[in-house]
Parts: C-alpha cells; sequence; structure tokens
C-alpha cells in the first residue's frame, strides 16, 4: 500500500512510495502530527541517482522491522535537489556533529524542527563499529519517551550554534587574495594525475576554470599546466565515458579510473566550459573533441523532448553498482568481431583480469594513441549493444539553476566549436524555462517535473540563470537576454539580499522560514550561489553601467572577500568574479546593422574574460537603452562602427576591427 509520497512528482520520493515505512513529504500536516502524537521526527534527504541511499532503502527503508521501529516516529523524506534549502540547513547540521556529510542524510529532530541528532549512511544493524540504525531508532525512542530533557537540551544547543556560525565579516578584495588561493592549489596539486589531494577525486570543474584565468591574466604559466594535466588526465580515465561521452560524479582513486558511475547533469555543463576553454587557450583538439562528446550525451541522453534537460543517470544498473559500463574482452568481440574487437580492447584496456570486479572499465590511462572517433560506427554499435543489455535509471527532473549551467555550456559550446546545434540547444532551454518555470509573478520555480512546476526558486535559480542569460546575449546578441537578465539580477537583489550583514541568503525573504536562513558562500561540486551572484552583478555593473548593479557589486565583493580569505582555494568561483574587478577591463560597443563576423570568430578564439560587449543597430536601439541606458548617445549606424574603452579612457570610433588592438 503506498504511503503520503504516491502523489509527489520527485522520482527520489517516488522511489520510495511503496516502502512499508509511513513516509511523508516535507509539509505541515507532518510537523502537526509529530506534535499531536508527541514524536520526534527521522528526516531522511537524498537524491535519486544516489547509491548509497539505494543501498540504505533496500537494507531498511524497505524491511517490515524497521518499519515497524520507524512508527514511533514521523518519517519525513526529502529530495536534497527538490529543496536545497532543507538541505543546506540540516548538511549543516550533521557537518558541525560528525564533522562530515553526505547522502543520505539521516537527521532525527523534534516536532519544531530542530535536530538532536545526525549522520548519512546507516547499516540496518551494527556493523564493524558503525552503529546499526535498528539501535539507533530504539535507543532515540527510548531516551525520547525516558530522557526527554537531554535531546530537547542538545537540540537548543545545536540550533544556538548554528544561528552563531551566521556571522560574516566584510574586507577590501585585492589580488593578494587570487594569490594566495593559487599557491594553496599548487600545494595541493597532484603534478602525476591533476586533481588536487587524494583520492576521491572530484573534477570541480570552477577551480580549473581560475586557473586558467590566472594564466590568462599573464602571471602564472603554471597554472594553465595544472589545468592540463588534470583535464588530460580525465579525459583518459574511467571517469569519461568513452563509449557513450559525459562524466560521472568522481573518481575513487588517484588515476581517475573508477568512477563512482552516476553521471550529473552540473558536472557535464561545468566540465564543458572547462574543456572549452582550455581549448581557446591551446588549441588542443582533444579539448574541444571532449566539450563535444560530453555536449552530444548531454543531448542524447539528459534532454527532454520540450527543451530542458534532466538532472542525471544512476551509478546502479539491476541493483549493481557499474554494471552498465564494464565489459569483458569476450563481450566486444561478440559486438564488433574478432579484429575490431581486439583492437578496441587494446586501445581501452579491456582485459581477461579487468580493473573493477573482475570487469573492465573502459580507459585510454598509459595510451598514445588509438582512440576512437566518437561516430565510429564501432563505437555506435557498442553503444547500443550497452543499451540493450541493461539499462539506467534517469532522474527526469528539470531543475532551473542546472539548466542554465547547461545553457551557458552550450552557448559557449555553439560559439566556439561553430555549431549551431549546441547554439539552439541553449536558447531552446531558455525558452522551455520562460514557458514552464516562471510563476504568475513572475518568479522563477525550482523543478518541472511530468508536467508540473514547483517549489520557489532560491539564490541558485536567480543567479545561474541571469548568468546564462548574459551568456546567451554573448553569443547572439539578442537584447531581449540582456533585458531578462536585468530583470532576475533585480529580483535577486530584492528577494535574497541581506541588507544587514551582506551576502544573499538561498531562500526569498517571503519563503518558507526553517530553524536558519541558510547563506551559502563556500564552492561545492557547484559554485556557491552567493559566487555567482558575485560574478552576475560585476558583469552587468560593466555592460549596464547602472549604479545600481555597480553598488550591488560593490557590496558583495567586499562580503565575499571576507569569506575567501579564510581559505580562497574553496572559493574558486567568487575569485574569478574578483578577477574581473582587480584586472584591467575593457569595454566594446558595436554599431552597425548586424553584429559583424569579425567579432563572433574573435570570440570563438578568446576566453575574453576582460571585454564586455554591446551591439547596437538602429532595431535594436530602444531596447537596448533600456537595458544599457548610456548606450543612448551612441549612433546607431548604417554601417559598423567600434568604440572601446580601457580602464576608464576611451579611444576614437574605429571602423576597421584589425585597428582595434584587442
Amino acid at each position: 500500500m503506498a504511503n503520503r509520497l504516491a502523489d509527489e512528482k520527485s522520482p527520489y520520493l517516488l522511489q520510495h512510495k511503496d516502502n512499508p515505512v509511513k513516509w511523508y513529504p516535507w509539509c505541515e500536516e507532518a510537523f502537526h502530527k509529530a506534535d499531536r502524537e508527541d514524536k520526534p521526527i527521522f528526516l531522511s534527504i537524498g537524491y535519486s541517482t544516489c547509491h548509497w541511499c539505494h543501498v540504505m532503502a533496500h537494507e531498511s527503508f524497505e524491511d517490515p522491522e524497521i518499519a515497524a521501529l520507524l512508527d514511533n516516529y514521523i518519517c519525513i523524506k526529502v529530495d536534497r535537489e527538490e529543496r536545497p534549502d532543507i538541505d543546506s540547513v540540516y548538511m549543516s547540521v550533521c557537518q558541525a556533529l560528525t564533522g562530515s556529510g553526505g547522502w543520505p542524510l539521516t537527521i532525527f529532530m523534534t516536532p519544531g524542527q530542530k535536530p538532536f541528532f545526525a549522520g548519512t549512511y546507516f547499516p540496518k544493524t551494527t556493523r564493524y563499529g558503525q552503529p546499526g540504525l535498528s539501535e539507533i531508532l530504539r535507543q532515540i525512542s527510548y531516551l525520547w519517551k525516558s530522557e526527554r530533557r537531554k535531546l530537547l537540551n542538545s537540540s537548543e544547543q545545536i540550533t544556538s550554534v548554528l544561528k552563531r556560525r551566521q556571522s560574516y565579516d566584510a574586507a577590501e578584495p585585492d589580488k593578494a587574495v587570487l594569490d594566495d588561493a593559487r599557491r594553496l592549489m599548487k600545494r595541493d596539486f597532484d603534478s602525476v594525475w591533476g586533481g588536487f589531494g587524494t583520492a576521491p577525486k572530484f573534477p570541480t570543474p570552477h577551480n580549473l576554470l581560475f586557473l586558467m584565468r590566472m594564466y590568462e591574466a599573464g602571471s602564472t604559466p603554471e597554472t594553465l599546466k595544472m589545468s592540463e594535466i588534470t583535464l588530460n588526465a580525465m579525459a583518459d580515465g574511467g571517469i569519461f565515458d568513452h563509449i557513450g561521452g559525459g562524466f560521472s560524479r568522481y573518481s575513487t582513486d588517484e588515476q581517475w579510473l573508477v568512477p563512482h558511475f552516476e553521471k550529473m547533469l552540473y558536472d557535464n555543463a561545468l566540465l564543458i566550459s572547462a574543456y572549452l576553454e582550455a581549448y581557446q587557450l591551446t588549441d588542443n583538439p582533444l579539448y574541444a573533441e571532449i566539450a563535444n562528446r560530453t555536449a552530444e550525451y548531454i543531448l542524447e541522453e539528459l534532454t527532454d523532448s520540450k527543451g530542458g534537460f534532466y538532472c542525471g543517470q544512476d551509478a546502479d544498473s539491476d541493483g549493481v553498482e557499474g554494471k552498465y559500463y564494464v565489459f569483458t574482452p569476450e563481450e566486444v568481440i561478440s559486438v564488433l568481431g574478432e579484429q575490431d574487437g581486439t583492437a578496441f580492447c587494446r586501445a581501452y584496456n579491456i582485459t581477461e583480469k579487468g580493473n573493477f570486479e573482475g570487469k573492465s572499465i573502459p580507459n585510454r590511462i598509459g595510451k598514445g594513441d588509438g582512440a576512437w572517433n566518437m561516430d565510429d560506427i564501432r563505437l555506435k554499435r557498442l553503444r547500443e549493444y550497452r543499451k540493450e543489455r541493461t539499462g539506467l535509471h534517469l532522474d527526469n527532473k528539470i531543475l532551473l539553476s542546472w539548466n542554465a549551467w547547461t545553457m551557458i555550456a552550450f552557448a559557449k559550446a555553439g560559439r566556439i566549436l561553430c555549431n549551431k546545434r549546441y547554439s539552439d540547444a541553449a536558447v531552446q532551454a531558455q525558452s522551455f524555462i520562460r514557458t514552464n518555470m516562471v510563476d504568475g509573478k513572475n518568479r522563477l520555480l525550482l523543478r518541472y517535473c511530468n508536467g508540473e512546476a514547483a517549489h520557489d526558486g532560491q539564490l541558485d535559480d536567480y543567479a545561474v540563470y541571469a548568468l546564462a542569460l548574459m551568456e546567451l546575449y554573448r553569443a547572439t546578441f539578442e537584447v531581449k537576454y540582456l533585458k531578462e537578465a536585468v530583470l532576475r539580477a533585480g529580483q535577486m537583489i530584492d528577494l535574497f539580499e541581506d541588507k544587514e550583514k551582506g551576502g544573499y541568503f538561498l531562500t526569498a525573504h517571503d519563503a518558507e522560514s526553517l530553524i536558519i536562513r541558510p547563506k551559502e558562500t563556500y564552492d561545492g561540486a557547484i559554485p556557491s550561489g552567493n559566487a555567482v551572484a558575485e560574478m552576475v552583478l560585476e558583469e552587468l555593473a560593466s555592460l549596464t553601467g547602472d549604479t545600481r548593479f555597480m553598488q550591488a557589486a560593490d557590496r558583495q565583493h567586499r562580503f565575499m572577500t571576507g569569506q575567501v580569505k579564510g581559505y580562497p582555494a574553496a572559493h574558486c568561483f567568487s575569485l574569478l568574479a574578483m578577477a574581473k574587478l582587480l584586472y584591467p577591463h575593457r569595454e566594446l560597443i558595436c554599431s552597425g546593422v548586424e553584429p559583424p563576423d569579425e567579432l563572433y570568430a574573435y570570440l570563438q578564439k578568446h576566453p575574453a574574460h576582460d571585454l564586455s560587449i554591446l551591439f547596437k543597430s538602429a532595431k535594436n536601439s530602444a531596447d537596448l537603452s533600456q537595458a544599457a541606458p548610456f548606450t543612448a548617445d551612441y549612433p546607431a549606424s548604417g554601417h559598423t562602427v567600434w568604440y572601446l574603452c580601457k580602464n576608464g579612457s576611451c579611444q576614437a570610433p574605429q571602423d576597421d576591427f584589425n585597428k582595434l588592438k584587442l
């Protein structure tokens, strides 16, 4: 018999709808029931492609014995991707109490939402010194009935500590903090295999983008080398899917060989941007190839028919982690024949011994040649065989902020790889969002799934979407994208800015109240919303000349510098925004009938982070003046004229692009 999750849209919640556990979604009814029945709350947070979430579900949540113990609690399931605000609050609890975090996230709390115990995965029974869920449930149930005061005191202390931690200092941005981050990253860099620290290794493409930005600034050539070593090693390793394209979540070893096999949209979108930028800086065709194959993976596997992008694919097939991705030599030869199969096994390290539980993850580690082109008919046959052999669970939620990162990647890919298919995908995704993920008050909604949009947009949704709209403007020079970026950035300031202490809250001022109002500043797998807000405000200040954005950018730079100074290597996207402020900057206005080919050709070859560009024509003059009022004084010529300013000083107009000396 289905529980209260049966009517939800989230694939994660629906995975638990037939559990014997009496799950509720996060809702007032659950908290009222806990208060009325005088029961503590068992909160479980995860997501549908999480391997250890599956393990805990099969071991415990499908088990009648555990379900009976959970009858002493009101049980709530939350999809962390649908409710990042709830996840942020209680993940901070877990990290404070245990020193680490992850998913599944397990929280015990009062009916007033105040936590008193936290952890991640627990086996059903105690194993190898790890406490079992059954023992924990019995013990907490006993304490709730006999020694509740201890639990309540703990919950008050934990909540008090969380609130005290929300103190923030501001500081003036300077280049020293960029240098500190570079030195820290160099110290932790693996010069053999790339990446930072030891296993497990995460791609963290925003860190690589920062290193490449430092190289582009001209002072640190070693930072490009660090990026190249990492990008090359990831492209060779098993973390990259050599048959189907795209990257897995992270590597369990230092060589990037054995991944945690789930694939997430945001990883792949950010990695496209990193490989594209490396291609612009080095002209290495490998980077264009990896960006291309990753983009094709998203289009083939994660794209909705209406243009939105799905969240990701599971690590498990038929309950076995990695089964979808691994091969034996016999399998490959049976699909490709003796000659081609043997050649593929040699090129991709498919051996009898294997490298993962007796089978082989295709990889190119230690291989200098022999890679097959993605359009090779033999690779296509292996892809089709793999799909027929077993399947992967697809998380078909469409999250606005993750779609915005993907819009950025595809807009860049269309421009840099000269592929209109990618540009069109970015435009279609924006159209999908505008049509399906905006409410009646013209505010953004966080999630779309199976015909329903839900949950108020949070900081990341507004910030990343505004950044994506500016990238679409840079790709098309259609003023409608710039105008909407201005609108969404203005809403971001109004809805999320902390007017007293600085920075931006994760949730809007009129959102549901939790025990604290989270404000995230450090980068995780995705850049923090505060860092993206900083980038948006700095770019809009340069593009529009609007004093509102200039002042907001200044406030955010000072706020983020105060947070960054503690450990700048954990704030690389914020440092990218600061670099726009601290290094020389240029503004270019092109007036004409259509954006000239020379402009697109320049942007194809150069990252041009230090260049803000506007295009004005007689057709778009009125709209552009609304978005960037200072452009009203520039004539809309019938022929192309260039206006270039550097560091507050404007040069004479030019009608020859080559004389601009960009």
